[in-house]
């Protein structure tokens, strides 16, 4: 299994991003999938999932409104449109394998992105 994120980068508050997360190694289209973030000195943070099968899509309050998940099962890539970014959505941004036997546990990684926002 492997998860690799690309798209991180600098912004300014009030600006926006787009991450991907290419996968490969699993069949992409049988697995529900997060993005999780991390700033330092903090625990990881759940921000986002979108379920395999339907694609229903869920969020953290601190993103929801501003950040969109998606998912291209033919291309193997979950995405993550950020909108409206603040400083304090400034993290190291990974997107995870949701694990199929517990809720908010993930059993793969990727090695991240980072996202910093500053004026």
């Amino acid at each position: 299994v492997q998860l690799v994120e690309s798209g991180g980068g600098m912004a300014h508050p009030g600006g926006s991003l787009t991450l991907s997360c290419t996968a490969s190694g699993f069949t992409f289209s049988s697995y529900g999938m997060s993005w999780v973030r991390q700033a330092p000195g903090w625990r990881p943070e759940w921000i986002s999932g979108i379920d395999a099968g339907d694609g229903r899509t869920y969020y953290a309050d601190s993103v929801k409104g501003r950040f969109t998940i998606s998912r291209d099962n033919a291309k193997n890539t979950l995405y993550l449109q950020m909108n409206n970014l603040k400083p304090e959505d400034t993290a190291l941004y990974h997107c995870a394998r949701d694990s199929t036997t517990a809720q908010y546990e993930w059993d793969y990684w990727g090695q991240g992105t980072q996202v910093t926002v500053s004026p």
